[in-house]
């Protein structure tokens, strides 16, 4: 599978997530408390290959994507900060919901920015057989990942 087509994968899960999470009632706490923790280890983890490989690998070879990485880095620091808030928070403490949309904006605006304006630019820098290189990378990082979202690399940066 190449990178571009995991990380969008990734994506899908997670907005499959978001919308759970929004349909569950409003006191609908064990669910809640259930779809935030698998959130949180999906964003973690997909967090971590991107920085960790993903990134690198594409700002070496679209170096006009600088600005796009550092920000996309920027916006994973305040995601995992998000992250592991809420996976201390009591699925019934009054800021629970409130947290888990913002995240949820967070991650979809970053989401809409890599897949409209920057994946398309890797893609064309890296070609098919370098993604699926990359694909491959990914997903051998995945199953090493942190799954701490303090102990991603932007969580410090």
């Amino acid at each position: 599978m190449d990178a571009i087509v995991l990380l969008k994968d990734d994506h899908k899960t997670v907005e499959k997530l978001f919308k759970e999470f929004e349909k569950a009632g409003e006191e609908a706490y064990a669910e809640k408390r259930r779809i935030a923790d698998q959130v949180i280890e999906e964003l973690t983890v997909h967090a971590v290959i991107e920085e960790q490989v993903f990134y690198p690998a594409a700002r070496a070879a679209a170096p006009d994507t600088k600005d796009h990485v550092l920000e996309s880095v920027e916006e994973h620091h305040v995601v995992v900060w998000m992250l592991s808030e809420l996976a201390g928070l009591d699925a019934k403490d009054e800021r629970f919901d409130a947290k888990m949309t913002v995240l949820m904006e967070n991650v979809r605006h970053h989401v809409e920015e890599e897949e409209k304006e920057w994946f398309p630019e890797v893609r064309k820098a890296m070609g098919r057989n370098r993604l699926v290189e990359l694909g491959e990378q990914l997903q051998e990082a995945r199953r090493t990942a942190t799954r701490d979202p303090l102990k991603v690399p932007s969580a410090t940066a």
